[in-house]
Order: C-alpha cells, then structure tokens, then sequence
C-alpha cells in the first residue's frame, strides 16, 4: 500500500479524523508562527524593550537614592 492510501485511510476517510486533523494543524500552524512572530519582533527591538534595559533602569534608581 502506498503512502498516500494509507494517509487517505488514516485521516481522510471519515469526517471526525478529518476534522481532527484541521484542528490540530491549525493549531500547530498557530503556536509556530507565533514563535515566528515573536523571535522577529524580539530580534527587530533587540536592546531597546524593557528587558533589556531592567538592569540600567534599576542602577540609575539606585544611584538616585543614594
């Protein structure tokens, strides 16, 4: 049997796994550009968010107390 019949049997054949599968692809699809998203927007503003700059934050507010 070929891959694809054994993938049309597995997934395709009745409506619930078919539809299982959408969901879970979608899903994955979802949480991978997300990741995607989220790695170039970090990437874009690298040294400019506040995490990065907590530390110059709080040694600046320190000295001021002093």
């Amino acid at each position: 049997m070929s891959l694809t019949q054994t993938v049309y049997n597995a997934v395709f054949k009745r409506t619930s796994t078919f539809a299982l599968a959408i969901v879970v692809g979608a899903v994955f699809f979802e949480r991978c550009f997300d990741q995607l998203g989220d790695g170039l927007y970090n990437y874009i503003n690298q040294g400019k968010q506040f995490k990065d700059l907590r530390k110059d934050i709080a040694l600046r507010e320190a000295g001021e107390d002093d």
